[in-house]
């Protein structure tokens, strides 16, 4: 953790504000940190060579509390989550259910072997698709992710696209936009417009919304932001950017985020950092009541959520 200052929780005390969490409408699994790419801003640290998968035990009791909880959306992120080897009976499981479902995925992997299948299973299952695409230049996505991702992202929007995705209002593709280096993500709307602009122009490719998240100093980026000697000008620049608008729309305050091992956190980011969930240590744990109102865990890295518009897995918050 990077030494600062001022703390999170003392911004906080300043502003009045206890974060504290609502009805859970959000119910985040990470399916593991196996992935086929290996990206420098990742914050779960995911590669090629991580064996944390989610099994089926694990999954069957997610399952159960989603039923319980009556959230109205699953959100399934990873690592790439297509690669759980349960991932298609997962998603058979939440179709028979009336909710939302959500796939974040990096797109290259809708490209190779046997999960070139997969964009026609989401189809059929009405899965709302949340992809990775930090730039719509290919120099930086290369940069960013590594050499040749851009194209076989491309590949991908296109064969959504020919399937309907981004065009027919009940298949979502929404992309992901992350700073390619020691920055603040900028205003969400604006750039929407450059990403449609040229993604139309150059590809004829259709996309929903823009989603635009801040990199928090955790895990990998951390590291490159020591390396280069620029973590605690990173940490600063987060703080001065507070902005107490966002403090009510955190993604902490209505998700819940299980990892891999069915531990509980308020948020995929304190999941990284080993940052449990006050009261719930467990899934099995959870229930109606414990779940309401609970003190929500923080740290300085949360500056990264509330800087400027502010950042949640759907993007900016004001």
């Amino acid at each position: 953790m990077i030494s600062t200052k001022k703390s999170f929780q003392e911004v906080l005390k300043e502003h009045h504000y206890e974060l504290k969490t609502n009805r859970p409408e959000i119910f985040q699994i990470n399916l593991g940190y196996l992935c086929n790419q290996q990206c420098k801003h990742c914050h779960v640290d995911a590669s090629p060579y991580r064996k944390e998968i989610m099994n089926k035990e694990t999954l069957n009791t997610c399952l159960q509390k989603i039923d319980e909880l009556q959230v109205q959306t699953v959100d399934l992120t990873g690592g790439a989550p297509e690669m759980n080897p349960n991932f298609l009976w997962l998603l058979d499981e939440l179709a028979k259910r009336d909710l939302e479902i959500i796939i974040r995925s990096n797109l290259t992997i809708l490209v190779e072997g046997k999960f070139k299948s997969y964009p026609e299973i989401f189809k059929q299952k009405k899965v709302r698709i949340i992809s990775s695409l930090p730039c719509y230049t290919q120099e930086n996505v290369d940069k960013q992710r590594g050499k040749g991702v851009y194209d076989k992202s491309i590949s991908a929007l296109k064969k959504l696209n020919e399937l309907g995705y981004g065009k027919d209002k009940n298949l979502i593709l929404d992309l992901v936009y992350n700073p390619g280096g020691a920055s603040i993500a900028p205003d969400q709307s604006a750039l929407e417009l450059d990403y449609k602009k040229r993604l139309q122009e150059d590809f004829d490719i259709k996309f929903n919304q823009l989603f635009c998240i801040t990199n928090l100093p955790i895990a990998r980026f951390l590291d490159d932001l020591e390396k280069a000697g620029k973590a605690l000008e990173y940490q600063q620049k987060l703080i001065d950017a507070f902005n107490p608008a966002t403090l009510n729309n955190l993604m902490c305050r209505n998700t819940i985020s299980v990892s891999y091992d069915g531990k509980v956190y308020d948020c995929d980011f304190n999941q990284m950092l080993k940052l449990p969930s006050k009261g719930i240590q467990k899934i099995e744990d959870i229930n109606a009541e414990n779940i309401l109102q609970r003190t929500v865990l923080t740290g300085n890295h949360c500056f990264g959520c509330t800087a400027g518009g502010g950042s949640s897995c759907q993007g900016a918050l004001t």
